[in-house]
């Protein structure tokens, strides 16, 4: 969930998403107190709230950074094991649109705090659960994605009110980088302390520390009130899944439409109806390979003879620290090339949105397609398909809410934002992890059991995303068909 300021082709970096996407609100005229420039106290204000997303994000990416020594200490199935992530997003998509509400109307430092104590304190407690007790695990971490939910929601919303238009937008852009760069360095977290020490539990006792520092500086540095922009106008934001909130509470006050106007409105206008499913399908192919990515390296790697089983010790968890990297890299280069790229093809062809959009998905399936095939006989070339895999799916995050800002009238725009992100997320990344694991599941039950057929039933379930992302490419062809038409319609 994220946030939106005032139109600019730079839009900021969301989540890749690895299970985020970003959203933003085109603002009319709104008011304003009048000053000469942000003071040096709303930058660190930025700073802190930036400081504390890099660490929310880690903790959506922990478990999968040791998802081998969580699946052998609690003994799951693949099935199982993808529930874990299920049960996060759902928690998080569910939450979002209450803390939405909350946010518009009651202290925003009180619930910020509340929810950095709360997450924080369950995954500190969630290191010390017993073997016996793996469904307590799976209650921990829906109760932490519930906690991540109230910062998501509303720390954009802080940040939007302290700057002005031109400031804002390069404000939020810092800290939407901050996804892929927190996601990436859950999976560094996770794989160097359980390397250090020898006992995964550790991975989530570091990120707690971290939360315990964000919130005494929180306290300190925060406002107990801070200025307000005008409740119509002022940015909404939604992380991850975002929300379908305030704009009951502020934007429809003007509007002339209901809720379900709006919303039948939406359901006939095919640009976003097609972009909404590119991204869904964009969203399964992130959450998938998010979850999924290190235990499929490690299992081709054992059939290769490359790394011995991990039956009895810890295991190795190299391939998350590099698939970390690798997040973080493309991540930040993947939004900027797309932002970049959009930009400078708009100005020869008015479909260049869509059509960039449906070119990378379909290089990033193919690409991820020739990871699978290749990870049995050489892992090198694996990591470097799948680094242009994520790579060509971050062009795409940017790219797609532009679309939704200029195809939707904007009066319209809290409200598609809130149903696009709620789609993505219940049909995309809140399932996928758990499908690939059931798949793999329902392989392995009719084979012998073996290190290659736990290796073939990864693979053979993980084609589904490379199927997923060809069908996520035609939701952009499709969308470039009708993109014209209905931007001259939201113009109107």
């Amino acid at each position: 969930a994220h946030e939106n300021t005032g139109l600019q082709s730079q839009l900021p970096p969301e989540e890749q998403n690895y299970g985020t996407t970003a959203a933003h609100v085109r603002q009319g005229p709104f008011v304003s107190v009048s000053r000469n420039g942000p003071a040096k106290r709303d930058y660190l204000i930025a700073a802190v709230l930036c400081y504390a997303n890099l660490i929310n994000f880690m903790d959506w990416f922990i478990v999968p950074g040791i998802l081998l020594d969580i699946q052998k200490y609690f003994k799951l199935s693949d099935g199982d094991t993808g529930l874990l992530q299920t049960v996060f997003i759902l928690c998080y998509m569910l939450a979002a649109p209450i803390f939405g509400y909350l946010g518009d109307r009651y202290n925003r430092k009180i619930i910020l705090g509340a929810g950095i104590v709360f997450w924080s304190g369950v995954t500190l407690g969630s290191s010390f659960i017993s073997e016996l007790y793996y469904w307590i695990f799976f209650l921990s971490r829906g109760l932490v994605g519930i906690g991540t939910a109230s910062y998501s929601t509303i720390a954009p919303t802080i940040i939007a009110d302290l700057f002005e238009e031109g400031k804002r937008t390069t404000m939020l852009s810092i800290f939407y980088i901050f996804i892929p760069v927190g996601s990436g360095l859950g999976y560094v977290l996770a794989a160097g302390m359980a390397g250090v020490t020898g006992d995964w539990h550790w991975a989530f006792r570091i990120t707690p520390c971290m939360g315990g520092l964000a919130l005494v500086l929180l306290i300190l540095l925060v406002p107990h009130r801070t200025q307000r922009r005008t409740a119509a106008h002022r940015a909404l934001s939604i992380s991850g899944t975002i929300r379908v909130a305030a704009e009951k509470a502020g934007v429809h006050r003007t509007a002339k439409t209901t809720w379900c106007q709006d919303v039948i409105s939406l359901a006939k206008n095919w640009s976003f109806v097609w972009s909404s499913l590119g991204l869904t399908a964009m969203a399964f192919v992130t959450g998938a390979l998010g979850m999924w990515v290190p235990v499929f390296l490690y299992r081709a790697q054992v059939v290769q003879g490359i790394v011995s089983p991990c039956l009895e010790e810890s295991c190795n968890s190299s391939n998350s620290l590099i698939f970390g990297g690798i997040t973080i890299g493309t991540g930040i280069l993947g939004v900027i090339a797309g932002a970049e790229t959009a930009r400078r093809l708009r100005k020869i062809n008015n479909k260049a949105d869509p059509l960039i959009c449906a070119t990378s998905m379909c290089i990033s399936a193919l690409c991820l397609y020739i990871a699978l095939m290749v990870a049995q006989t050489n892992i090198l070339s694996t990591f470097i398909f799948i680094a242009f895999g994520e790579l060509f799916l971050s062009v795409n995050w940017a790219v797609v809410t532009d679309i939704l800002l200029y195809v939707v009238t904007p009066r319209r725009q809290s409200t598609a934002i809130a149903l696009q992100i709620l789609v993505s997320h219940l049909l995309g990344d809140a399932g996928s992890p758990y499908l690939i694991g059931i798949i793999s599941n329902a392989i392995q039950d009719k084979n012998a059991r073996s290190f290659q057929w736990s290796f073939w039933s990864m693979q053979y379930s993980f084609i589904i995303c490379a199927f997923v992302g060809v069908f996520g490419g035609g939701f952009f062809l499709l969308t470039s068909f009708y993109i014209e038409e209905d931007r001259k319609a939201a113009e109107r």
